[in-house]
């Protein structure tokens, strides 16, 4: 949620804010809301200032023991006139709260002005894009030939966008969640969380899912306020909610593999076959907690951090800096981390990793306490995928496959896997 102080203060950032995300910049109705706001907080603070004066004076008159009749029935008027003045003063607030709630993040200085994904920017590339001497087969299909995706079973239990992985691909996917999980527990010292797959409406609004994307999520039949998460972020990121955080136990950074559920409305026509998009996906997610002017860095921390697993599983990559418009609700920044798939001959995203700054722990209400100052203060928080496992996998079928449709395992994965192939039926 955006700082009051700028919707009091300086609309016009909010206003070029959404410009910048091709958004439409109508804030009559804010304006409007705070135009009352201010005229019932003003009227509300004369009328207390009244009733402070005429407090004294009846205070005065008792103990000159003269009649404080008239002042007192004057005090009386006043203190109902301040309930009045002060419920219209909270409803106004809430629906100013409601109203703030719609608006996303604002984006930082550096983040690169566009209007699409063709405007992003890329920061930089790793690995050398393969050349197959034969023609690449897609993932599907090196599925069917090693009988490891099964995507029709998938249709058959559920629907469209579910999948089965079965045997060995099965056994990969498996391998690589823990390859990952090790790595970042290991290497890059994050604590692991096993967190709930369902969550409540506080911890979608928190983070910022609600309540503009209400229809992205599923929600549980004959609950009001469970949904399934979409993401590891909700969950993980929700650990601070409501809570004030010692200065010594910051940074905080989580790890954690969790199963996401969205409904992909507004993704009609794109990535219709196969797992790049499904309703049901695994992430290993990665989130820290940080002081406000640690942010920056951490975000270049977190981001490397996803890319040491695609150098250590040799898959050919670039980093981009999304552009405004195509900036997450509730990113200041974010770096896409792209795959290479030969397929399609052409980079897809495996990872998302974005500074929040304070704009999610506002929503929280999530503190830490400035051991300097004994104050409480906002934390900034991130996250990022490290990585989305299914669209790993993805592209380890497709950057290692053989003529035949067999698959190489990456050296990396061996330990975990126990084969170096995985053969063709």
């Amino acid at each position: 949620m955006l700082d009051p102080k700028i919707i009091r203060n300086d609309l016009h950032l909010v206003e070029d804010s959404l410009k910048k995300r091709s958004l439409k910049a109508n804030l009559s109705s804010l304006k409007k809301l705070e135009g009352v706001r201010k005229g019932l907080q003003s009227d509300t603070e004369k009328l207390q200032a009244s009733l402070n004066k005429i407090s004294k004076e009846i205070g005065n008159l008792k103990g000159a023991k003269k009649s404080s009749k008239e002042k007192e029935e004057e005090a009386s008027v006043i203190t109902k006139e301040i309930k009045k003045k002060s419920s219209k003063l909270d409803s106004t607030l809430e629906d100013l709260h409601n109203l703030v709630l719609e608006l996303p993040n604002i984006p930082d200085p550096d983040v690169p002005v566009g209007n699409s994904e063709d405007d992003n920017v890329e920061i930089r590339s790793w690995g050398k894009i393969p050349e197959f001497s034969f023609k690449p087969k897609n993932h599907i299909e090196i599925g069917q030939l090693t009988d490891g995706i099964d995507m029709e079973a998938g249709s058959r239990i559920t629907g469209s966008r579910f999948s089965v992985l079965k045997s060995d691909i099965a056994g990969l996917h498996r391998a690589l969640t823990q390859f990952m999980l090790d790595m970042h527990t290991k290497h890059h010292g994050y604590e692991e969380l096993y967190v709930p797959y369902i969550v409540n409406s506080d911890s979608l609004i928190g983070t910022g899912q609600l309540p503009k994307f209400g229809e992205e999520l599923f929600k549980l039949e004959g609950s009001d306020n469970y949904f399934l998460s979409p993401t590891g972020e909700v969950p993980i990121s929700n650990m601070l909610k409501d809570q004030v955080i010692d200065s010594k136990e910051l940074p905080i950074k989580w790890v954690s593999h969790t199963p996401c559920f969205r409904s992909e409305a507004g993704s009609y026509g794109k990535d219709t076959k196969g797992i790049m998009r499904l309703h049901q996906f695994e992430k290993v997610e990665l989130v820290q907690v940080v002081e406000g002017g640690d942010s920056e860095n951490a975000l270049e921390e977190l981001t490397k951090h996803a890319e040491a697993v695609m150098k250590a599983l040799e898959i050919p990559y670039r980093v981009v800096s999304l552009c405004t418009a195509d900036l997450g609700f509730s990113a200041a920044k974010t770096y896409d981390i792209e795959a290479w798939v030969p397929s399609q001959a052409k980079y897809r995203e495996i990872s998302s990793c974005s500074n929040f700054r304070d704009f999610q722990s506002r929503r929280m209400k999530a503190r830490w306490k400035n051991a300097e100052t004994n104050k409480n203060e906002l934390v900034h928080t991130l996250n990022g995928s490290g990585l989305a496992v299914g669209r790993t996998l993805l592209a380890i079928l497709e950057l290692n496959q053989l003529k035949d449709g067999s698959v190489k395992v990456p050296e990396a994965l061996r330990e975990y896997f126990n084969k170096k192939e995985i053969s063709a039926t």
